[in-house]
């Protein structure tokens, strides 16, 4: 699975303080214009992990301090030091992403048939829609909603099979 991100927010130059926060160098396009988030798309290894935004503060310019869900230390959160952060990733438009319009209740069954979780929503971002899944541990997790990602989508059953970067699941 190849991921090509559309919309760079801008990258990860460091640390900011010892509660987990980071400092993000933003893209000159969102100087003064920087649009409401609740969640970003970090780069890691190469593939989109979403993380969900705790606290958000714009300092000017073109730094950006965020705070993620969970990440409370600056040792959890130093690996990503340099990552690339992006607001989505891109949306397929043709007319078939239309029909995912209403997809709570679904079950989303991974690619070795193990059931993740059920869909109690869908984020609609500007470029990327995100399944907001409930997983069976009764923790909410986003997973892009992208065609990559979908093996397939049983109606009838209410299930949608997946396929997954590895990771994904446990990161976020």
């Amino acid at each position: 699975m190849t991921y090509n991100p559309p919309i760079l927010l801008g990258r990860i130059t460091k640390l900011h303080g010892f509660e987990g926060a980071v400092t993000i160098k933003i893209e000159k396009a969102f100087i003064e214009n920087l649009p409401e988030m609740k969640s970003v798309f970090l780069e890691i290894d190469g593939k989109p992990v979403p993380f969900f935004i705790s606290e958000s503060d714009y300092q000017g310019a073109d730094i950006l301090r965020l705070k993620f869900n969970e990440y409370n230390t600056s040792g959890k959160i130093s690996e990503f030091i340099g990552s690339r952060v992006f607001l989505t990733a891109g949306r397929n438009t043709d007319a078939s992403a239309e029909n995912f319009d209403d997809l709570s209740g679904y079950k989303i069954l991974l690619s070795d048939n193990k059931i993740l979780g059920a869909v109690i929503g869908i984020i609609k971002n500007p470029g990327q829609w995100l399944l907001n899944v409930e997983t069976k541990k009764n923790r909410e997790i986003l997973i892009p909603l992208h065609e990559d990602f979908i093996i397939s989508v049983d109606n009838k059953k209410k299930v949608i099979k997946m396929d997954l970067p590895d990771g994904l699941t446990e990161i976020n």
